[in-house]
């Protein structure tokens, strides 16, 4: 019977701290999303004023459309001070000293909210980013058009648009010096054609090129072949897996696509030779949110189990603010590196997951058994 007491006590206050976790969450990230949502307001009203036919309105809708991107990036943030406030009350009430007294250990009250932050994490990754990607994708659209004043996002380099198809037998590298954002027509077009062990087969040059269901249309296209004379071949069809959406999505940030597409994304990039590190990185970063949220949970509990007897509350605030520092310019250093592939892409994503919650993990250690 004993036994029994325990187990039920400890699952009513394990729902009990779960509760008061979620409660002080959704509390403090509806009150950020507040003031993002001001402060962002407010500087599209700044970029907006020199610009004609914008609206106070559709400036709103800008901000509202951003809004659900710059919240997933406040995230972890949100965890870490709901897990600190959580605790602290919990602690400054004694009734987790009550607790402790009855023989919970500082681990078993901690596990509702670390599973709390896994759920958060698994929610935010699976539900809110696809709604984000959407939202910040018609954002890009509407800065293009009425902040940046241009007519679609795609931009090419001064060496023009390249791109690579290749399928078991062939490989084609096609090159444009422009291409029409509206129609993806490309213009001034030269497309070299390669066996599978990269030796040159022909070219075919053409003026213009049309993309259409599964293939690309040369007008007025010219083959050149070894020595041979020029062939002129009039309209030439060449395969391609590539359609308009891809193509713009390639230039676009991997923020605007959805978690559930990147896989697929990813791997049309790759076949057809865009980059695809920086995708890599988000999605797998993606992957280790959960894990990342975790760990904020961990260094709020070293900051605010024992205030009482170790400083107030401004420990526990500074304390926040510099781990969250700490974690941001982490995050940041090691993804620039992976996107710059000095180190492998995994590690680039799950490294500052994983020092964290190991960080995290042994400061409570210490904490509870030092």
């Amino acid at each position: 019977m004993p036994y029994i007491a325990s187990m039920y006590t400890s699952v009513t206050l394990s729902r009990y701290i779960g509760r008061q976790f979620l409660t002080w969450f959704c509390l403090l990230l509806m009150i950020l999303l507040a003031v993002i949502l001001l402060l962002d307001t407010v500087e599209l009203l700044r970029r907006a004023g020199s610009k004609p036919g914008i609206t106070f309105w559709l400036v709103l809708q800008m901000a509202l459309l951003k809004l659900p991107e710059i919240g997933q990036q406040i995230f972890p943030f949100v965890v870490l001070f709901a897990g600190m406030f959580t605790f602290w009350r919990l602690t400054r009430s004694a009734e987790l000293v009550v607790a402790r007294a009855v023989g919970v250990s500082a681990w078993q009250f901690l596990m509702p909210v670390l599973i709390g932050a896994a759920m958060i994490g698994v929610v935010k990754v699976s539900v809110i980013n696809p709604v984000g990607s959407v939202f910040i994708a018609k954002y890009d659209q509407l800065e293009e058009r009425y902040l940046k004043l241009k007519s679609s996002a795609l931009d090419l380099s001064k060496a023009g648009l390249w791109l690579r198809q290749s399928d078991d037998r062939e490989q084609y590298f096609i090159h444009a010096e422009g291409v029409k954002p509206e129609t993806l027509e490309l213009t001034d077009v030269i497309v070299f054609r390669l066996d599978s062990a990269g030796t040159l087969l022909d070219r075919v040059d053409a003026p213009r090129a049309t993309l259409r269901a599964g293939r690309w249309d040369l007008q007025n296209a010219m083959l050149y072949k070894g020595k041979q004379e020029p062939v002129a071949l009039g309209v030439h069809s060449i395969p391609t897996g590539l359609d308009m959406a891809a193509i713009e999505e390639s230039f676009a940030p991997p923020e605007t696509i959805s978690f559930w597409a990147l896989p697929r994304f990813i791997q049309t990039l790759e076949s057809t030779g865009f980059p695809a590190v920086r995708h890599r990185i988000h999605y797998q970063a993606l992957l280790a949110q959960p894990l990342l949220f975790c760990a904020m949970v961990l260094f709020a509990a070293a900051f605010s189990l024992r205030m009482p007897r170790r400083g107030g509350t401004m420990l526990i605030v500074s304390g926040g603010v510099l781990t969250g520092f700490v974690v941001f310019v982490l995050t940041d250093i090691i993804r620039t590196l992976g996107m710059s592939e000095t180190i492998p892409v995994a590690m680039a994503a799950w490294s500052p997951s994983i020092i964290s919650i190991l960080l995290g993990v042994g400061a409570l250690l210490h904490l509870e058994d030092g």
